[in-house]
């Protein structure tokens, strides 16, 4: 009977550690899906600023899928849920849209440093 005991016993102990062993490497998984970002934006001020529902029904037309289409400043920011998601919206963009704007990708994994120090380089100072 006491071998028996301690075989269950590890074997429950092993069958615990397997299974918070998957569920890290699921929340691992998880987190690293990082989102893509698109950014149109016109080429002068004479030229108006995309509608969102035409570009909504060119990226739906092309079953390209999307988090979310908001107005920001003078563009629309799409945003997607992996950058080949973003990488086929703009060549559908490309050859959709009028000419006149661009059409920009940027990746949220993407170092931080370059952006912070650009805006720090533009923000106004004031000393005394």
């Amino acid at each position: 009977m006491g071998l028996r005991n301690v075989t269950l016993r590890r074997f429950s102990i092993s069958l615990g550690v397997l299974l918070l062993l998957c569920a890290t490497l699921w929340m691992w998984a998880a987190l690293q899906k990082r989102e893509s970002t698109l950014a149109i934006r016109p080429l002068s001020s004479n030229i108006s600023m995309p509608d969102g529902f035409s570009v909504w029904h060119h990226l739906d037309a092309n079953g390209i899928r999307f988090k979310s289409i908001t107005p920001q400043n003078d563009g629309l920011v799409i945003k997607f849920e992996s950058s080949d998601q973003s990488a086929a919206a703009k060549e559908v963009l490309d050859r959709t849209l009028p000419h006149g704007y661009i059409i920009a990708q940027q990746d949220e994994d993407q170092d931080l440093a370059p952006q912070w120090l650009s805006r720090l380089r533009d923000a106004p100072r004031r000393f005394g």
